[in-house]
């Protein structure tokens, strides 16, 4: 499809800076594309009254790193430049996969000092943290194999690293001391992610304690959201573009019981999109979901038959972006392009810290 067909204008005032507070009084759009009215406007509170007892949330517990790096790239017979690193993928108790700039002057064998200039007291103790560029890939990624390994590693990167706030917010304000909290779900517990999964910024103990009350499941699966998700899309056709991988897994207790779910006649509700990518990576063609663990690089555009997910709720993405070709896919590119122009002209506020949705799936 023509990437075009997937873009719109924003105005820089519906782009949310700060979350609503409480989380869960953020506005919360209906969208039900096979019902009258359409679009229905709400608040995130309002969640469990369009939910059915049985019916099951499921979200993703990954918790997000502080994986902005800044260092000083060393190679000998060169001067030494600032480089900044935000690390996207590990693949090893060493090594992470991270987008660098600027990445036209970095090579493989050069070394980077993140440590320079930190005054961190756990970074001395562990030494210096410094890794040498292995290899080099396309549009500024590479790999960076570290010095430190595992558990002295981690440690490392949460001392020295910074919350790799989105462009969109980064461009317009540096991050705080706020962000570490803000950024972050409720329920997060698996380290590993280098961008919250949004649509879970919504969620608050309030929030929780009445969907329990309504009889409502919540399941937890672990998708490690990668820097990826910000690239834009610079094809000209969805065909073209490539999706960089995420690692994630569903444990087989969770898979049963979303089985359980929908084998009963319930509804199984992905609480972002990183929630729905998963389980439709691990989904048979049947709609069964089995425990699984890997990496995916799902590319998800209208045509796409979904397997597993009945409803989603998800944040307002970019233009052009995948997400938003995602969220095309499940409730049809038409629904999605009047429902986008309806949030933008009330007011809703996009992105990361934005308001949220509730999509209802296109019948097929």
């Amino acid at each position: 499809m023509r990437v075009d067909l997937f873009d719109f204008d924003l105005p820089d005032d519906n782009i949310a800076l700060r979350p609503a507070s409480p989380r869960d009084h953020a506005r919360f759009l209906v969208v039900r594309p096979n019902a009258t009215p359409v679009l229905e406007d709400h608040h995130v509170y309002d969640l469990p009254s369009f939910l059915r007892p049985g019916d099951a949330l499921v979200f993703n517990d990954t918790k997000v790193i502080p994986a902005q790096l800044e260092g000083i790239r060393h190679r000998e017979g060169a001067e030494e430049i600032a480089v900044s690193c935000t690390l996207h993928m590990r693949v090893g108790a060493s090594r992470w996969k991270a987008f660098a700039k600027p990445g036209k002057r970095i090579k493989p064998g050069d070394r980077i000092d993140f440590g320079v200039g930190q005054g961190n007291s756990a970074v001395c103790l562990l030494g210096s943290l410094v890794a040498t560029v292995a290899e080099k890939g396309d549009a500024g990624e590479i790999d960076l194999a570290f010095d430190l390994s595992g558990p002295d590693l981690d440690q490392a990167i949460a001392s020295v690293g910074h919350i790799p706030l989105p462009p969109y917010i980064a461009a317009k304000r540096p991050e705080d001391g706020r962000d570490r909290a803000d950024y972050q779900t409720i329920y997060a517990r698996e380290e590993g992610a280098v961008a919250a999964p949004t649509a879970g910024l919504h969620f608050t103990p309030d929030l929780f304690a009445r969907l329990d009350a309504a009889g409502i499941e919540r399941h937890f699966v672990t998708l490690h959201v990668g820097a990826g998700t910000f690239l834009p899309v610079k094809a000209d056709d969805t065909a073209d573009h490539k999706m960089h991988q995420e690692i994630g897994h569903i444990d087989a207790t969770t898979a049963a019981a979303l089985n359980a779910v929908r084998a009963r006649g319930n509804r199984v509700i992905a609480v972002g999109t990183t929630s729905l990518r998963l389980l439709e990576s691990a989904a048979e063609d049947n709609g069964h979901i089995p425990a699984w663990s890997g990496a995916t690089g799902i590319f998800i555009t209208p045509g796409y038959r979904f397997k597993a997910v009945d409803m989603l709720m998800t944040n307002f993405h970019l233009p052009k972006s995948t997400l938003f070709m995602l969220v095309s896919a499940f409730a049809g590119l038409d629904t999605m392009r009047g429902a986008y122009a309806h949030a933008i002209e009330t007011g809703y506020r996009f992105y990361s810290y934005g308001d949220s949705s509730l999509l209802f799936r296109k019948d097929d």
